[in-house]
């Protein structure tokens, strides 16, 4: 597993903690942002900062995007860890420009399939993916 991929499940691992419980990503990410030394150390990464930061900063719109295009899904209606995958996955696609779509779509495939049920895959990539095709007409 990559770098960036291991990178990726931190951040989801935060923001699903975030969404059960209703609380705010940055300040999870904050609280295990401790300098430890040893075996049991596990740092956070910086492009899990990036990410919690960025789907932060863009949460509004991200949720906007997911209700818009999940068809016939509410937001309330998705499980937790779907929300999760699909706000990092938008975020990667409209915001983090060094890295292309197919790659943060494959890398949301990854983790639902890994993480979620075997609907979930098909379905976050048909929302990734049209996000992907229309990022240059969406308004920030």
């Amino acid at each position: 597993m990559s770098a960036r991929s291991k990178a990726r499940k931190q951040a989801l691992d935060i923001l699903f903690e975030s969404d059960i419980r209703g609380s705010v990503a940055m300040d999870i990410l904050v609280s295990r942002d401790v300098v430890e030394e040893g075996p049991d150390a596990r740092p956070i990464r910086e492009y899990t900062r990036e990410i919690i930061f960025g789907v932060g900063e863009n949460r509004r719109k991200i949720d906007e995007l997911i209700a818009t295009y999940a068809q016939g899904w509410d937001m309330d209606r998705l499980p937790a860890v779907d929300r999760s995958i699909l706000r990092i996955g938008i975020y990667e696609i409209i915001w983090a420009h060094t890295l292309p779509d197919a790659v943060a779509i494959d890398e949301a495939l990854t983790l639902a399939k890994e993480l979620s049920t075997d609907e979930s895959a098909g379905y976050i990539h048909g929302v990734l993916g049209k996000i992907a095709s229309i990022k240059e007409s969406i308004s920030l």
